[in-house]
């Protein structure tokens, strides 16, 4: 039956305050979103399709350009997550398995995490991935009723009691194609901000017997990109995290606050790398 993803990459990114779309700034020397179709990739989907919007062209280049084989759609008009997800159905013609959604401003997802969200699809129905949120702000509250998930709650739409929820949603959801289509169907905009939520499938699922369940992540894993200033500490995330899985390779950095590594950087086994 196989895996398919769809990586949402249509969203203006109208903070970075850049002609350039979002997903295409760059952390570790290439864009947001072949970070994220890098993780999507490690499960070998047999599908991966990329939707664009704002800058379409340049972001289905990149896309293609990442791999030959994905598929790009486009999402005319911004009207919300779960609309950006309907846009794939046609793409997805003839395919019976699990869809994971991801997202191409998160460029921290790791394949491990995918894969446990793909070992959960055997228990639940629909798997969301979620955080304890340090600071939850203005994230979508999970509200759960022992192991089960019961709704997403958007922030804009959460009353004070659901505010102080600290497990919070990251936005990456996994279900078979089916159950997707048929629960986005089924979706309204009827909410403060007047769009189609993906997240709005967890309550529709519940409501219709259907079983959904939380795969828990570290927070540092759905880090999305809205700002210039996040960017930035995107990049000294990813350099942190580089040359800690470069030490632990067995890589010398004599200096390792001078070294910067790229996405695609390979160092063999007993380099030492001189600072600067």
């Amino acid at each position: 039956m196989g895996t398919a993803l769809i990586v949402l990459a249509a969203g203006r990114g109208t903070r970075m305050n850049s002609d350039l779309p979002k997903v295409l700034h760059e952390i570790g020397g290439a864009p947001l979103l072949h970070h994220a179709m890098a993780a999507g990739m490690a499960l070998e989907p047999s599908r991966m399709i990329v939707v664009a919007g704002h800058g379409a062209e340049a972001v289905e280049r990149a896309a293609t350009g990442f791999d030959a084989g994905v598929v790009t759609v486009r999402q005319e008009s911004q009207d919300g997550t779960g609309h950006a997800v309907r846009q794939a159905r046609a793409a997805l013609e003839g395919f019976s398995g699990d869809v994971i959604v991801l997202y191409g401003d998160t460029p921290f997802i790791r394949p491990e995490t995918l894969e446990a969200m793909r070992r959960a699809r055997t228990r639940a129905d629909v798997v969301v991935l979620g955080f304890e949120a340090a600071d939850p702000g203005r994230y979508g509250r999970l509200v759960t009723s022992g192991d089960s998930l019961e709704r997403i709650v958007e922030f804009k739409d959460a009353d004070a009691a659901t505010r102080g929820i600290t497990l919070c949603n990251s936005g990456v959801i996994a279900a078979d194609r089916e159950t997707l289509f048929t629960l986005l169907d089924r979706v309204t905009n009827d909410n403060a901000a007047g769009e189609y939520y993906l997240t709005d499938i967890v309550g529709l699922a519940r409501e219709a017997g259907l079983g959904a369940e939380v795969v828990r992540c570290d927070e540092a894993e759905t880090l999305g990109i809205n700002t210039r200033a996040e960017l930035a500490a995107a990049e000294a995330a990813f350099q942190s995290r580089a040359r800690t899985e470069a030490m632990e390779d067995g890589v010398t950095l004599v200096a390792p606050e001078t070294v910067s590594f790229a996405r695609d950087t390979v160092v063999g086994r007993d380099t030492v790398i001189e600072p600067n």
